[in-house]
């Protein structure tokens, strides 16, 4: 049997190792254990109530819940019903959620609990293709009766009475998927106009998890741990792609906010994240560092010199001396190696930062410290990954070597272009957009970037955000920003000064590591936005900008900054959901903010 759709290789998995642990779900403070025959029979219980419910060949499911095994058997079981899924973001509120499921035509919308549930009551009078609502979790729900409405174990239920009476339908069904089929259908949560549906098929996820592992090289015996949300492409990589590849467990979180108590108990051996949660780690382990006795810092700080040395050799392929590798393999074991356990890191043997730029200083770190992580590169549209880097083939500051079967290119104007056998099919309902970014088989990222001799990748911005001042100088604000929050006191920033006569900043500050240090240093406030106009947190992160303006040439220098008095919420449409900064919204919200900074001159 060719393994050429997501049925055929959940199959083809449970037919090697149906009593292996399949994923792990974390309730009530007790992980439970799913075998890879329970997942199989969930998803089939799925795919068999949906065919039941009059889902046909073709149809969408629209999926809206946290991480866990639920989201992947309603996934799952709408492909092995002749469907495909759409996932929607869990804090969109119930307008957006509209928008997706009207405009996908989901005829079936699956949540996790009354809140989700609520949404979908607003807005059902104004989808007309919707059919059916079925939840996860019926606290509060028990007495709720309407004729759209069912529980999810209902469903479940009406699969098993379909699997009695035809033993036979299930297998039917999930051959009906063909490779070039659209498996999922994930709304891109851009950063300027509406959201737009782009159609992965079946062959891209499976080739997408082929072509990767060649570079990773992963087995059956890792583990993951899911958090990120899982209607986006980069948490698909690990819960569906890798997944049904190779034969993983996975482990889903609690709750968003036991991700760190969640990776002790876990010890992962691949841990993927956004460059927010490692940029966390990072300024964590400084503070906590900074408050350690003097034994212990100094121990830390020796640790940390010369594991920056012995990895700055040993990353660009020089011969390391024997008495600095003596020196860092004991430093290791007596710093690094209970720094690493006491994160949850002591099985990691690959890390991974993606979604977003991330700042080669905090890579350079977490190498220093023993863990490796790997940035890689790619977008919805290319299934998630054009680029990555192997443990051992690794070179900073770039996002690594194109993936084994992919054509990469650079356009006059700096744009990378690529193809490969996981471009996606297109938008949904789109064909002018999408004949703008596909053209004769290659995408059009709207990055921009260089390949080097040796055919690494150094991504320099997105073609549109890049500036040009009023001096004509170009100047990538990403790479600004990431310096500004390499600092544990900035948790973001926005650059600004496109057609300005120099750069400013708008910066967020970190409030959990700026309430140390003010209570640290008895600074008087009395909320978030009064801390924020402290003349000694306004002089804090001025040294921290001083620190990045030293860094970089002085056409690049952060002339002038304004604290924001709030966090950036995607709820406020100033972020996306992997908090991706929205400049046209930050630059229409924050007009006034800016103007003020630009008006008498540079200081």
């Amino acid at each position: 049997m060719a393994i050429n759709t997501l049925p055929k290789a959940l199959l083809n998995i449970v037919g090697k190792q149906p009593n292996r642990v399949a994923m792990r779900k974390k309730d009530y403070g007790i992980w439970r254990d799913v075998t890879w025959a329970q997942y199989l029979e969930n998803v089939k219980h799925v795919a068999l109530g949906l065919n039941a419910l009059g889902v046909k060949y073709g149809d969408r499911v629209s999926i809206i819940g946290e991480n866990r095994p639920e989201w992947l058997y309603s996934a799952i079981g709408a492909v092995c019903a002749g469907g495909a899924w759409v996932g929607i973001y869990t804090t969109n509120p119930a307008v957006e959620c509209q928008y997706v499921v009207d405009h996908s035509d989901a005829v079936v919308y699956i949540c996790e609990d009354e809140e989700q549930l609520d949404k979908a009551l607003e807005f059902r009078d104004k989808t007309p293709k919707l059919k059916k609502l079925i939840v996860w979790e019926m606290e509060g729900l028990k007495h709720f009766n309407d004729p759209m409405f069912m529980s999810f174990d209902e469903l479940l239920e009406m699969g098993r009475e379909a699997d009695r009476k035809n033993p036979n339908l299930f297998k039917e069904l999930a051959e009906l998927a063909k490779p070039d089929d659209v498996a999922g259908i994930i709304y891109t949560s851009g950063t300027t106009g509406p959201p737009k549906g782009a159609m992965l098929a079946h062959e891209g996820y499976l080739w997408i998890a082929e072509a990767a592992n060649k570079v990773m090289q992963g087995n059956v015996n890792d583990e993951t741990i899911s958090f990120l949300p899982l209607n986006h492409v980069y948490e698909q990589i690990y819960d569906i792609m890798f997944h049904l590849y190779q034969g993983h467990i996975v482990n889903f979180t609690e709750n968003t906010d036991t991700v760190m108590a969640d990776m002790r108990d876990v010890s992962p051996t691949l841990f993927h994240a956004v460059p927010r949660i490692w940029e966390k780690y990072y300024s964590a382990i400084v503070l906590k560092m900074a408050d350690a006795t003097w034994l212990k810092r100094t121990l830390y700080n020796i640790a940390i010199k010369v594991g920056t040395k012995y990895n700055n050799r040993a990353l660009t392929g020089k011969p390391v001396p024997v008495h600095l590798a003596l020196a860092y393999h004991t430093l290791y074991f007596m710093v690094f190696r209970k720094l690493k356990k006491r994160l949850g890191f002591d099985r990691v043997r690959l890390g991974a930062s993606g979604a977003a730029p991330i700042s080669p200083d905090v890579l350079k770190f977490f190498q220093s410290i023993g863990i490796p992580i790997r940035e890689g590169y790619g977008m919805t549209e290319t299934t998630g990954i054009t680029h990555m880097s192997s443990e051992k083939e690794y070179k900073v500051g770039t996002v690594g070597k194109a993936l084994p079967g992919t054509q990469v290119r650079i356009a006059e104007d700096g744009e990378i272009l690529v193809k490969h056998k996981g471009i996606f099919k297109g938008y949904y309902k789109d064909e002018e957009l999408t004949k703008e970014v596909l053209v004769d088989g290659w995408m059009h990222t709207g990055d921009v970037g260089v390949i080097d001799e040796e055919g690494y990748l150094k991504l320099t911005d997105r073609k549109k955000d890049l500036i040009i001042t009023a001096g004509g100088k170009n100047i990538a604000p990403q790479y600004l920003e990431n310096l500004l929050k390499f600092s544990p006191y900035i948790n973001d920033s926005v650059v600004i000064g496109d057609k300005r006569k120099y750069l400013t900043a708008i910066i967020v500050i970190d409030e959990e590591n700026v309430t140390k240090y003010a209570q640290d240093h008895k600074v008087q406030f009395t909320t978030f936005a009064t801390m924020t106009k402290a003349p000694e947190i306004i002089e804090l992160i001025q040294q921290e900008v001083d620190k990045v303006n030293k860094q970089v040439a002085r056409v690049e220098n952060i002339r002038k900054f304004a604290i924001l008095d709030k966090k950036l919420y995607t709820e406020d449409g100033e972020v996306t959901p992997t908090m991706k900064v929205k400049r046209t919204s930050i630059n229409k919200q924050y007009g006034d903010l800016i103007e003020s900074m630009y008006k008498g001159g540079s200081e």
